[in-house]
C-alpha cells in the first residue's frame, strides 16, 4: 500500500515512519507536517492510505478531507481519546490514538487490507459528519476568571498549569491563581492534549512550561517550570511515563 503521513508534530511523523516501515507492509511515498503542503502533494500523487491527524493548526484534517478528492482509506491520528470516532470506523475509516502502539497499528493495517478493492464510502461525508460530532467539544483558547464584578480573560497558552484544591480550580499564570468555573475533569476533555498534560489527580500541566523533571526525596518524580517562581508541581507515580512519552524523552 502507498501511505502518506500528516502531522503538524514532526516527532509523531517520525515515529509513525518507524513503525510503519517496521511492518514492511506499506511504502511511504511522503509525508508533511503541513497540511497545504500535503494537499498540493496529493492532488498529483495519489496514494491508497492516508494517516492523518485531526487537529492542526491553521486546517484540520476534516477540513483537508474537504478539499481534497481522493478514493484513499484514511486512518485518523489524533491524542483526544475522548473523541467517540468508533462508530466512524467502516469500510475504508480507522483511527489510531496517540501514543500509537503498535499492535494497533498492525490491526489497522490489518482492516486496510481486509477491504483492499472493495468499494468505500463518502470519506468527505463522513469527516464531515465527525467534524458535526465533535464540534461542541473544540479546545479552549480562552478561559474565564471571574471575581465579584470582574472578569479576567486568560489566554490558555500563557498558563502554567492548572491546580483543584479545596473545591475550587485555579489556572495560574506566572504564579498568580485565578479562579475558574471549569473542574479538572472539564479541562481535560476540552484542552489540547498536546500541550497539556495530566501530572497528577489535582495537577495540569501546559509542556511548553515544562524546564526540568528529577527526583523527589521521595523517591517521585517533580516537574520545575519556566515561570518566574520555577514552580515545583509532584508528578503522580503512574503518569511518570506518559509525561515523558509527551516531552519526547
Amino acid at each position: 500500500m502507498r501511505a502518506y503521513l500528516i502531522d503538524d508534530e514532526r516527532l509523531a511523523v517520525e515515529r509513525l515512519t518507524r513503525m510503519l516501515n517496521a511492518t514492511g507492509r506499506v511504502t511511504i511515498v511522503g509525508s508533511s507536517t503541513d497540511p497545504e503542503e500535503a494537499l498540493e502533494f496529493l492532488h498529483s500523487h495519489p496514494v491508497e492510505v492516508l494517516f492523518l491527524d485531526i487537529q492542526m493548526p491553521g486546517l484540520t484534517g476534516f477540513e483537508l478531507l474537504e478539499r481534497l478528492d481522493t478514493q484513499a482509506a484514511v486512518v485518523f491520528t489524533t491524542a483526544y481519546d475522548r473523541y467517540a470516532i468508533e462508530a466512524f470506523s467502516v469500510n475504508s475509516v480507522d483511527y489510531l490514538l496517540k501514543p500509537i502502539e503498535a499492535e494497533r497499528l498492525d490491526k489497522a493495517l490489518d482492516k486496510l487490507a481486509r477491504f483492499a478493492g472493495q468499494p468505500r464510502p463518502d470519506v468527505r461525508a463522513l469527516a464531515r459528519e465527525l467534524a458535526a460530532e465533535l464540534a461542541p467539544n473544540r479546545r479552549l483558547e480562552r478561559i474565564a476568571s471571574r471575581v465579584g464584578e470582574r472578569t479576567t480573560v486568560l489566554d490558555v497558552a500563557r498558563i502554567g498549569y492548572f491546580s483543584s484544591k479545596d473545591k475550587l480550580t485555579f489556572a495560574v499564570v506566572n504564579g498568580h491563581e485565578h479562579v475558574i468555573d471549569h473542574t479538572l475533569t472539564e479541562l481535560e476533555a476540552r484542552l489540547d492534549p498536546r500541550r497539556f498534560a495530566r501530572i497528577h489527580r489535582a495537577t495540569i500541566v501546559n509542556i511548553a512550561f515544562v524546564q526540568e523533571l528529577f527526583p523527589a526525596v521521595d523517591g517521585g518524580v517533580l516537574v520545575r517550570l519556566k515561570d518566574e517562581k520555577k514552580t515545583e508541581l509532584t508528578v503522580a507515580r503512574d503518569r511518570v511515563s506518559e509525561l515523558k512519552e509527551r516531552l519526547g524523552i
